[in-house]
C-alpha cells in the first residue's frame, strides 16, 4: 500500500509566477484530485464540528470553490465576496492595499444578517489584505466571524499576524516557507 499523501503533497509550486522570484502555490492540482479535494474539505471542516455556523463566505476566486463545498457539507448558505463590479445587486465595498496598488471587494448588502455566525474560507493567506477586507465587510453587516480557514499559510508574509491583530481565529491545512 503506498504511503498516504498530505494536503501539501497535492499542491504544485510554480516558480517565477506571476513575477520573477515568486513561488506560486497552485491548488488546482489539489482540486483536480478527488481524494485530495475530499481530504481538503474534511480537514477544513474538522475544527468546526458541532459549532453553529449560519453562512460560509468564500473570497474571490478560489475561495468560491472551497466555500461552496464547505457550505454544502454544513448545509448552510454560501456568500461570495467578489472583486468590485462583479455582483449585480446593491453592494457594500471595502478597499484594501495590494503590493502594487489598491483593490476593492464587494458583497451584496442582504447576504449576511446581523448576528449570523460566519466562517470565512479561502485557499491561501499571504499578507491578509483580501481576508481583512472580507472580514470588515462581514462585520459592517453585523455578522459574527467565528473563524477563517485557509489551505495554505505563507507565514513570512504576515497574514497570520494580521488576522491575530484583528482577533480572528484562523485554521490552516499547511504552510509553505519561502513565499
Amino acid at each position: 500500500m503506498p504511503p498516504s499523501k498530505s494536503i501539501k503533497d497535492y499542491i504544485r509550486t510554480i516558480p517565477d509566477y506571476p513575477h520573477k522570484g515568486i513561488m506560486f502555490r497552485d491548488v488546482t492540482t489539489l482540486f483536480s484530485d478527488p481524494r485530495g479535494f475530499r481530504m481538503c474539505i474534511d480537514q477544513m471542516l474538522s475544527p468546526y464540528a458541532g459549532m453553529q455556523i449560519d453562512k460560509v463566505v468564500g473570497l474571490e476566486a478560489r475561495g468560491f470553490i472551497l466555500g461552496g463545498a464547505v457550505a454544502h457539507q454544513l448545509s448552510v448558505g454560501f456568500v461570495p465576496i467578489r472583486k468590485k463590479g462583479k455582483l449585480p445587486g446593491d453592494t457594500l465595498e471595502e478597499a484594501y492595499t495590494l503590493e502594487y496598488g489598491e483593490a476593492v471587494m464587494e458583497v451584496h448588502t442582504d447576504a449576511i444578517l446581523p448576528g449570523e455566525k460566519v466562517l470565512v474560507v479561502d485557499d491561501l493567506l499571504a499578507t491578509g489584505g483580501t481576508a481583512e477586507a472580507g472580514i470588515k465587510l462581514i462585520e459592517r453587516m453585523g455578522g459574527e466571524i467565528l473563524s477563517a480557514a485557509f489551505i495554505i499559510d505563507l507565514p513570512e508574509l504576515g497574514g497570520r499576524a494580521r488576522m491575530a491583530d484583528l482577533g480572528i481565529d484562523t485554521h490552516f491545512l499547511c504552510a509553505f516557507e519561502g513565499a
